[in-house]
């Protein structure tokens, strides 16, 4: 486009399309200071969120998660500002102020004057982020290989070694030391773990969605129900699929998401073994004795439809309440507005980089369609307890019986 002013000639370039997966720059932190009152949200408007029962239920959730000690291992505070103890003890307060305060107007009140307030930088530098949806899959299962049901999940070999806390993967034992676990191709084409398969699915497809998502709730032909969850890798370099598909140009990088990579491979058959035998990991699975825990995220606690974030866990650090200020679009492309509070719970092989971020919808079908229709803008403030807040709550919290 020309313009013109006199005799001078003045191009003007059309703006660069959204990056949403741009990551930090040297030196870039992912969180600002709301420092402007102005340009603080408000939480009084969200009095009724404080009182339901998810919410109540992710936040006594995130608060026990900073006591276990492979917490300390999710914080870089030279990327996000918060430290460990930062944020523990702000989930810890957050936690006793809404327990404590007679009215949720008066525990609004008090988070407002507690609590400073951090806006996501975004993939602009403005606090832009692509939000989008994922869910729980639900599919039938069965526990014997019989007709269609031929495509298995295994349970953790007996071989393979882990640090207990972290989960890293050493190996495996051979007896006579530790080598390299078997990778995907090998485990399937030799049929290592025979013997140790959990259940089996009807579809390809099915399976490989269920590790990718890391959890699901299985109905059973024999008529019970089934809900698994991760129980640890082969230990070896993950190749996401998503990624491949965004390289190959099948899909676009900045609204990739487990919902549309499923459709894709719907739409596709042909193409899934061969994106399948790209990624050398391979996960492992356990069932869940108390289905009320399930389903978990990647923190190890269990994730609530609506008030669950999954995020990139390098760039923001896990566990605290985050407003979350988006949309979701219909099918006419009408975007009804979303301000939720929520808990930074979850990470994603798709979502990385501090322009993303994954809203939980639930289980099954109904949340699958609800998850595939998010892909709508926003921004994200996360709570953290004003600094020189935090000694003095610390020996209060400490000093309760």
């Amino acid at each position: 486009v020309v313009g013109c002013k006199g005799n001078t000639a003045r191009v003007v370039e059309p703006p660069a399309p959204p990056d949403y997966t741009r990551p930090l720059g040297p030196g870039e932190r992912a969180l600002t200071l709301v420092t402007d009152p102005a340009k603080r949200p408000d939480i009084s408007a969200l009095t009724s969120q404080l009182a339901d029962p998810d919410f109540l239920e992710s936040l006594r959730l995130s608060a026990g998660w900073y006591d276990k000690p492979s917490s300390k291992s999710y914080f870089n505070p030279d990327v996000s500002g918060i430290s460990h103890v930062h944020a523990k003890v702000s989930a810890q307060t957050l936690l006793y102020v809404v327990e404590s305060s007679p009215t949720t107007a008066e525990a609004a009140a008090q988070i407002d004057s507690l609590f400073d307030i951090y806006q996501t930088v975004g993939w602009n530098k403005q606090g832009t982020v692509l939000f989008t949806g994922y869910y729980s899959p639900q599919f039938t299962a069965s526990l014997e290989r019989t007709g269609p049901y031929k495509f298995p999940l295994y349970t953790r070999p007996a071989d393979l070694r882990s640090d207990p806390i972290s989960g890293d993967v050493f190996g495996r034992d051979t007896g006579n030391g530790l080598v390299p676990y078997y990778t995907r191709s090998e485990i399937e084409s030799q049929d290592i773990l025979k013997g140790s398969e959990l259940v089996y699915l009807p579809q390809r497809l099915d399976a490989y969605t269920i590790e990718v998502n890391g959890s699901a709730k299985l109905d059973l032909t024999n008529g019970d129900t089934l809900y698994i969850g991760h129980a640890g890798t082969n230990g070896l370099k993950y190749t996401s699929i998503g990624r491949e598909l965004i390289k190959d140009g099948k899909l676009d990088k900045n609204t990739v998401s487990m919902p549309t990579i499923r459709q894709f491979f719907l739409n596709n058959p042909a193409e899934l073994e061969k994106y399948i035998g790209r990624n050398d990991r391979f996960v492992f699975f356990k069932e869940y004795e108390n289905p009320e825990q399930w389903p978990g995220g990647a923190l190890g606690v269990r994730v609530n439809a609506m008030r669950s974030l999954a995020t990139d866990k390098e760039v923001y650090p896990p566990g605290a309440m985050v407003l979350v200020k988006t949309g979701t679009k219909n099918r006419t492309g009408q975007i009804a507005p979303i301000t939720q509070l929520v808990f930074d719970q979850d990470a994603g092989g798709a979502i990385r980089a501090p322009g993303r971020a994954d809203f939980y919808f639930g289980i099954g079908p109904a949340a699958e369609a609800k998850a595939g229709e998010l892909a709508v803008e926003g921004t994200m403030y996360y709570f953290f307890l004003k600094r020189d807040l935090v000694q003095g709550w610390y020996d209060q919290l400490q000093s309760k019986p």
